[in-house]
């Protein structure tokens, strides 16, 4: 017996596939916004309000999220490859699981973000512990013990 075969097979492409999951419409105000699992790959996102909205999942490789806000947002299992968050407001967000390896936090407002089991590069660790304070209000994890300072 053969393995039978329909006759129309239906593919997807990555770049299609990657483009069903990529958010079209930004605008300068995403705030509250519910935007689990999507890709944001070189994106110029600097200042965008981002604060309480939902971005786990979400993928941001190489992009420009200087001097956003990104307050209350939860960014669990958050993928932020080589992104530069430098002045951005992240008090409060959750990052857990995070994979933010090569991204940048320069000038960055971390009171009350949890960092628990994120990957950080060890200079941004450093640099984060630096200036870590206060607890979460979600998870009551201090944001210097989420960085393991």
């Amino acid at each position: 017996m053969g393995f039978s075969r329909p006759d129309d097979v239906l593919a997807i492409t990555a770049p299609e596939l990657r483009g069903q999951r990529s958010y079209q419409n930004i605008t300068s105000d995403m705030h509250g916004k519910q935007l689990q699992q999507q890709e944001f790959l070189k994106s110029d996102l600097h200042g965008i309000d981002f604060s309480e909205s939902d971005l786990r999942g979400t993928v941001f490789n190489n992009s420009d999220l200087h001097d956003s806000n990104l307050s209350k947002a939860n960014l669990e299992d958050v993928v932020a490859f080589a992104s530069r968050f430098d002045g951005a407001d992240l008090r409060q967000t959750n990052f857990r699981n995070g994979m933010l390896l090569q991204s940048r936090f320069k000038d960055t407002l971390i009171e009350g973000a949890d960092f628990t089991d994120a990957i950080l590069d060890l200079p941004q660790k450093k640099s984060l512990c630096k200036v870590a304070s206060g607890i979460n209000l979600i998870s009551g994890v201090s944001t210097k013990e989420s960085l393991r300072c």
